[in-house]
């Protein structure tokens, strides 16, 4: 009795953590939309919102048609959104990655960190699950490298690394489906494990209205070395998602949702219209099962097996240290 008493408190904690982290990630952007309406124009509640200003990041020429066979967004509703995943949704791998390459290219990193990086996400890949003891060991890690560093340098650096990568990496089909949204008048959110700092510029290049990200806790400008609740990762999406919805008094019957992993069918089974976009065999085939709509915008036998690695849990990780070694050498060579 022991031991289950102590499993079910762990699960309500990581149950309160994943809600947290959803609450957190949905105040973090209501109060983005309040802080930049010259960008992002804030929408009051049951109100319609207009696409967001930005400059697009697909190359010049006509826009990328949306596959035929969606869901058609009712013009103007007021209480439907859309909600997209990022890794391999809408960009051609990780967001993490291209982050830790932007670093090295910078000089923040070696080859030896990249590698270890990598490593860490193949064998998330090879096993397909998480061990929580190791997550937790490294994310532990990570947090306690950015401890104290200021949240300016992470910004500035991502805003550095994403000005390039987001023109080059998107999926066309996918970026086709987030306009079809915007163009039908509704808000259009990134929700994505990465931090929330990458989230936002990503986002904002594509003209979306905001994002849902990883909170890390900060005070005074700096990070604290802790996470607002937990990793925007599985039910910590839905979670999000959920909140928002409340906030912004959304009917997510009428929202839609787009991803392409198992991880977030928690997050796809909370709307009206569930998208599968590049899925992972496991969410293909649950996709099937449901009937849910499968859009697949690789190409030849790879579609069904492979992309850049998704491992979004380690990935964020990897991601947060290979960020926190670029700012401590920054600072010694400063």
């Amino acid at each position: 009795m022991a031991v289950l008493r102590r499993l079910t408190q762990a699960r309500r904690s990581t149950t309160a953590r994943s809600a947290l982290a959803g609450e957190a990630a949905a105040e973090a952007a209501e109060a983005a939309l309040r802080a930049e309406p010259q960008t992002l124009p804030a929408v009051a509640p049951a109100a319609a919102a207009p696409a967001a200003a930005g400059p697009a990041p697909s190359r010049p020429g006509k826009a990328p048609k949306a596959p035929a066979g969606n869901h058609t967004p009712d013009p103007d509703d007021p209480r439907a959104a859309a909600f997209f995943d990022c890794d391999n949704t809408i960009l051609r791998g990780a967001a993490i990655f291209y982050l830790g390459v932007g670093l090295y290219r910078r000089g923040f990193l070696t080859r030896r960190d990249i590698a270890r990086f990598a490593w860490q996400q193949a064998l998330f890949r090879l096993h397909g699950t998480e061990d929580p003891d190791h997550i937790s060991d490294a994310r532990n890690t990570a947090l306690g490298i950015v401890a104290g560093k200021p949240t300016a340098d992470l910004e500035a650096i991502c805003e550095e690394i994403f000005e390039q990568v987001v023109a080059d990496k998107i999926w066309p089909g996918t970026r086709a489906l987030v306009q079809m949204h915007l163009d039908a008048g509704q808000r259009v959110w990134l929700v994505t494990a990465a931090p929330l700092e990458v989230a936002r510029i990503i986002a904002r290049r594509l003209g979306m209205t905001g994002a849902l990200g990883t909170v890390a806790e900060a005070r005074d400008g700096a990070y604290t070395g802790r996470l607002v609740g937990d990793l925007l990762h599985g039910p910590a999406k839905a979670a999000a998602v959920r909140a928002l919805a409340r906030r912004e008094r959304l009917d997510l019957d009428r929202c839609a949702a787009y991803s392409d992993s198992a991880n977030d069918i928690p997050m796809l089974s909370l709307v009206g219209h569930p998208y599968v976009v590049n899925p992972d065999g496991a969410l293909r085939r649950h996709a099937r099962a449901q009937g849910w709509r499968v859009r697949d915008f690789r190409t030849g036998r790879k579609a069904a097996r492979v992309g850049l690695p998704a491992a979004a849990a380690v990935g964020v990780l990897a991601g947060a240290t290979a960020a926190g070694v670029a700012l401590q050498r920054r600072r010694r060579r400063g």
